[in-house]
This record gives structure tokens, C-alpha cells and sequence, in this order.
């Protein structure tokens, strides 16, 4: 089984200054509202966002890409997890402070059959882009399952959002919230009702659910979190190893020809590597084991 790639995004994206209509904690991480009309009536499920970091006489030249959560009514939201300087300097806009964005980039989530039951998968703040998903398809007809695992109770995130659009399970390694397990834990008691399966979250996460749904035969797509420096496809510090429809791989931007790609295209085994089998790779003095 080879999934289908993800649909090239609908509207191209805008670049502007939008101000900071509003901020909330949302347990380890922060939501920040942006008040963003052009961008909001873009978005789609999916796509993402990149920040230009530290004000205009700031040392942090590389943007910071950020999932969209939400958008609409003109304005588009994100949760930020504040680790270095550029996403903690982020965190910490306050209302009434402006930023300049650029969004929304990146293909988004393809749209399921009429009905088709999904499964939802989020990973810690990685359940915040699968908000607007699960309103689509559940709109749409289907039956929506979300499995929200995180590693304890205080990096989970969008929890109550998503419960308004499906029937939500938790999971936390320490057991803190939830049942104790990972979410292949809780997606192996589902999988055998569920006909696509969206999952956002970290790599490993992704690997796991992305394998099990092949496994059952059930078509997946992942949003991946990899740093994309320029967000457009210019750098290539986000590429990954990615089977085409030719079955031939090639090297794949995360931020133009994904974030979202079909799980059973990516080769999670070899992030980070170079394969003797990637096109290419034959006129960089790379051979076969």
C-alpha cells in the first residue's frame, strides 16, 4: 500500500505584521491568538506558520515554524512550546505586541472519504493542529476518534478542544492523566474500526503510529516535526527520506512538499541518514551496503 500524497494547499501565503489579540497558558505551553484576517480565511488543517523572531533588531535570524491550531472569525491561533531562545521569546508575546508571519505554508491534511471513520493522533502540543482536522471531519459525516498522549499530565495538550468533535482518549508514560501507556497503546484496541488514521507529534510518535497503521492495512498521514529554518524550501535543512508514487525515494522538503505526508511514504528509519538508494545519492559516492 502506497498513500496517496497530501493536496498542494489551496491559497498562497501571505507575509504581514499581525498584532497579538491574545494569550493564554494551556498547561506547559502557551496559545497565542493572532489577529490575522488574510491569513485566518487561508488556512487549512495541516499547515503551519513561520514567526520572524526577536523584533527587527533581533540576532535570530532563522524564523520559527509553528503548527496552526485554529483559525477563523480573522484570527488564527498557535500553541508555542517554549524550549530555546527564539520559541521562548515567542511564548512570551503579550497582547497588543505584533509579529511578523508568514502562513499559511505547507500542504495540509487531505480530506477522507464521506464518513470514513477517523483516528486522530496527537502527541504533546503535536494535538493543537488536530483541532480544525477533527471539526472537518466531523462536519464531513465521519466518526471521530483522538488519542492525546503526552509524557504526564501537564505536556497535554487540547484536550477539551478536541472532546467537542470526538470521543477523546488520553495517554501519559507516567500515568498521571489518562491510562498509563503510549498512544499505540490505546490505538491498538481502535485501529480494526478505523479507515485513515492523522496523527501530529514528535518523530518517534509518528514512526510508531504510522507503522501500526500500515500493519492493519489502514491508509495514515503525519504531520512531521522537523526545524525548517526558512519555511519555504530554500534552506533544506528539513528534508527527509520519502517514497514516491514511482516507489523510487527522493529527498522531501517538510516545509513545501509537507508537513503532512502519507505514513507509509516516509522512511523513518533512515531521518537523518544518507540512503545508498535515495536518487541521487549514486553522484555523491554513495553506494549499496
Amino acid at each position: 500500500m502506497i498513500t496517496s500524497p497530501a493536496p498542494r494547499a489551496t491559497h498562497a501565503p501571505v507575509q504581514r505584521v499581525v498584532e497579538v489579540a491574545g494569550r493564554r497558558p494551556a498547561n506547559a505551553y502557551v496559545e497565542l491568538t493572532l489577529a490575522a484576517p488574510e491569513i485566518a480565511e487561508r488556512a487549512e488543517p495541516g499547515q503551519f506558520l513561520a514567526f520572524a523572531i526577536g523584533g527587527e533588531t533581533s540576532a535570530l535570524l532563522l524564523r520559527r515554524s509553528i503548527a496552526i491550531a485554529g483559525a477563523g472569525d480573522g484570527v488564527v491561533s498557535v500553541v508555542v512550546a517554549a524550549h530555546g531562545p527564539g520559541s521562548t521569546w515567542l511564548a512570551g508575546l503579550q497582547p497588543g505586541e505584533r509579529v511578523d508571519v508568514v502562513g499559511p505554508l505547507g500542504r495540509p491534511f487531505p480530506a477522507s472519504p464521506a464518513g470514513a471513520r477517523a483516528l486522530l493522533v496527537g502527541g504533546g502540543y503535536g494535538s493543537a493542529a488536530l483541532v480544525g482536522l477533527a471539526a472537518r471531519l466531523r462536519a464531513a459525516g465521519s466518526a471521530v476518534t483522538a488519542i492525546c498522549g503526552a509524557a504526564s499530565a501537564d505536556r497535554l495538550s487540547s484536550v477539551d478542544e478536541l472532546s467537542a468533535f470526538a470521543e477523546v482518549l488520553v495517554t501519559t508514560d507516567d500515568g498521571s492523566a489518562g491510562r498509563q501507556g503510549w498512544v499505540t497503546d490505546a490505538m491498538a484496541e481502535v485501529i480494526g474500526e478505523i479507515e485513515v488514521v492523522y496523527a501530529c507529534g514528535p518523530m518517534g510518535m509518528l514512526r510508531a503510529v504510522a507503522h501500526a497503521a500500515t500493519a492493519q492495512g489502514v491508509p495514515s498521514y503525519v504531520a512531521v516535526e522537523e526545524s525548517m529554518a526558512c519555511g519555504i524550501g530554500v534552506c533544506m535543512t528539513c528534508v527527509l527520506p520519502v517514497v514516491g508514487e514511482d516507489g523510487r525515494t527522493r529527498f522531501s522538503r517538510s516545509c513545501v512538499e509537507g508537513p503532512v505526508f502519507g505514513g507509509d511514504r516516509v522512511r523513518f528509519d533512515d531521518v537523518g541518514k544518507l540512503p545508498h538508494d535515495v536518487v541521487g545519492a549514486d553522484a555523491m559516492g554513495v553506494v549499496a551496503p
